[in-house]
């Protein structure tokens, strides 16, 4: 199998996800695609930078985001440092390589609002389907896990004497996350029609579909932006939106960010500060507005 020994290197020593190594192998095998058409490499062990560099510029002009570009050329490095490592090359034909710009994405949450819009909506579905797409998204808003962690999810994970409930993040990393009392009466009601499905396949997984099967990425996407397309008005509604509006409103509200890192799962403080931008703006308009000199 090519590239065997750097998979087991991120599956075994790096501990990445399923999802995360098949897009390591994917970008890798793009590119030595285009180093065999273009420059007849059989391998790309031994390419040097002027390769890469245009195979940038090829994913450029086919109008590949410059994002998308520097996710790919990530994994490429990824690859050579293992090689570095492992002894198998003597230079790394990317380290002096430097990303692409790229424009800051801002993710916009969910309002306060919007979200009770929904919650609204969703309680007038007395169904499996419905108490399950409200589970959802109570569990989404109120502790902020990843679409990925949410769908690996066990019934015993949900710790009833604790109101606990555990996660499977990145890099196998498992983390408690208190869960509150309306969240609990949900999953409480959710499990009731959960019991009453003809046929349970994977009865371990806490969400379910209506044939008994665990849940799935698009599905769960689907959900999410279905009801929030009725009451939102913004670019994207996904998951992930629902887990920015987590962070963020618990900041707007006081929350010490290191809580909300170990909430989040995030392994750096970086990677949590990101969301206070929208809290330093909700400061900047009550500052504007309350403050006497103004």
């Amino acid at each position: 199998m090519q590239f065997k020994s750097f998979t087991d290197y991120l599956q075994l020593e790096k501990k990445y996800s399923p999802h995360t190594v098949t897009a390591y192998l994917k970008d890798l095998q793009d590119f030595q695609k285009f180093a065999s058409e273009e420059y007849q490499y059989s391998e790309i062990v031994a390419v040097n930078y002027s390769i890469v560099r245009s195979w940038i510029v090829s994913l450029v002009d086919s109008g590949i985001s410059n994002r998308t570009v520097n996710r790919k050329i990530s994994s490429l490095k990824t690859y050579y440092k293992f090689l570095l490592k492992t002894s198998q090359i003597e230079i790394n034909p990317l380290a002096k390589h430097k990303a692409l710009k790229t424009s800051k994405k801002i993710q916009v949450p969910f309002s306060e609002t919007e979200i009770g819009n929904v919650m609204e909506m969703l309680q007038a579905e007395n169904t499996f389907e419905g108490w399950r797409d409200r589970l959802i998204v109570e569990l989404f808003y109120s502790t902020g896990i990843r679409r990925a962690e949410l769908i690996n999810v066990k019934l015993n994970d949900v710790s009833f004497a604790q109101k606990t409930i555990k996660v499977l993040g990145k890099r196998n990393k498992e983390r408690i996350i208190p869960l509150l009392p309306t969240v609990f009466n949900t999953i409480n009601t959710y499990l009731f029609m959960r019991e009453q499905l003809e046929n349970i396949k994977d009865s371990h997984y806490l969400f379910l579909t209506n044939k008994g099967v665990k849940v799935y990425e698009m599905l769960v996407y689907r959900i999410i932006n279905t009801y929030f397309s009725k009451t939102s008005e913004k670019v994207k509604k996904s998951p992930h939106i629902l887990r920015h509006s987590f962070a963020t409103h618990l900041l707007n509200e006081g929350a010490d960010i290191n809580a909300v890192k170990e909430l989040l799962g995030h392994s750096s403080l970086a990677s949590t500060q990101v969301y206070t931008q929208n809290s330093i703006a909700k400061l900047k308009e009550v500052y504007k507005n309350s403050h006497p000199r103004n």
